[in-house]
Formats: structure tokens, C-alpha cells, sequence
């Protein structure tokens, strides 16, 4: 009985927490089963938000203790409805000095939002698609991680930009 009544109010105040973000305009997250193979591509399908605005972007991740890496590296292709596509090979820190994971979370499982453009403005109309791989290399190899190990989940948010008062 009182199980339940715990489980209740965390329910409860995990949906309050969720509801709060007033900031966020997209926030989707994909799984990645066992490992990420380095030609599996997590694809974004985005119906713009208002045409008139800009907004920030980011990748978002989830990883576990088995990613060993103290960077990542990732190629983020952003296409446009009418074709265009731009490409960016993006590299994020993910480990401190001493081999702790950065991020948020409790548990083993750490939570990183990190930067992928700010101020942009979606003036096409139509779709459009993000791409997101990983481009990891071990050092000294020149084949690139087949199977990167740690991360279960990745992620892309547009975000409302604060207005700052």
C-alpha cells in the first residue's frame, strides 16, 4: 500500500517536471539496440515549427558506464525541404579529466544535451530530416568503431531560444 502510494507521487512529480519545460518546441528520442554500428543512422523526421522564429538545436544522448571514450564524435546531415543538405562532423567531450562521465543522472545511465546550431530560423515549408551517425576512431587506427558500446538512446530537441530580460 504504501508501494503504491510512493510510486504514485513519482509518478506525479516526474509528469510535473516534464511538463515544465516550457522551452521545448521537439523532443524525440530513438533507441539504439546492443551497440551503434557505424553505418546505422538515427533519422529525424521534423515538421517545422513556426517560420518566424529561431530556435536552438540540439543532439541529445543517453549513455551507460560501457562508453569508454572520453569524446564522441558525430556527423549530423540536416536536409532541407527543397534539397539542401548541410553536414557537420561535431565533436563532443564526454568524460572529465579523469574518465568520469559527464552528463546528468543518477543512475549509470548519464543524460548529455549538447549543442548542435543556435538562432536557426526554419523558413522552408515542407519537412525536414535529420541525420545523425556516429564517426568514432580508436587512436592510432585508421578504421573507424564498428560497434560503439554505451549508447542507448539518441535524441534531437528544438528548443524555444529564453528571452533574456
Amino acid at each position: 500500500m504504501l508501494l503504491n502510494k510512493v510510486l504514485l507521487l513519482f509518478l506525479v512529480f516526474s509528469c510535473v517536471l516534464v511538463s515544465c519545460d516550457s522551452n521545448r518546441v521537439y523532443d524525440v528520442y530513438k533507441p539504439v539496440p546492443n551497440a551503434w554500428h557505424k553505418d546505422s543512422v538515427v533519422r529525424f523526421e521534423i515538421t517545422p515549427p513556426d517560420s518566424t522564429r529561431a530556435y536552438n538545436l540540439f543532439v541529445n544522448l543517453r549513455n551507460t558506464n560501457q562508453y569508454k571514450f572520453n569524446n564522441l564524435f558525430l556527423i549530423v546531415e540536416m536536409v532541407f525541404p527543397h534539397g539542401k543538405t548541410v553536414t557537420d562532423t561535431l565533436e563532443y567531450r564526454m568524460a572529465d579529466p579523469k574518465g568520469k562521465l559527464l552528463g546528468t543522472g543518477l543512475s549509470d545511465v548519464k543524460e548529455n544535451k549538447l549543442w548542435y546550431k543556435e538562432h536557426i530560423v526554419f523558413n522552408e515549408k515542407g519537412n525536414y530530416t535529420v541525420n545523425i551517425q556516429h564517426a568514432m576512431r580508436e587512436n592510432g587506427k585508421v578504421n573507424g568503431v564498428i560497434e560503439l558500446d554505451g549508447i542507448t538512446d539518441v535524441g534531437f530537441r528544438i528548443e524555444n531560444i529564453k528571452n533574456k530580460q
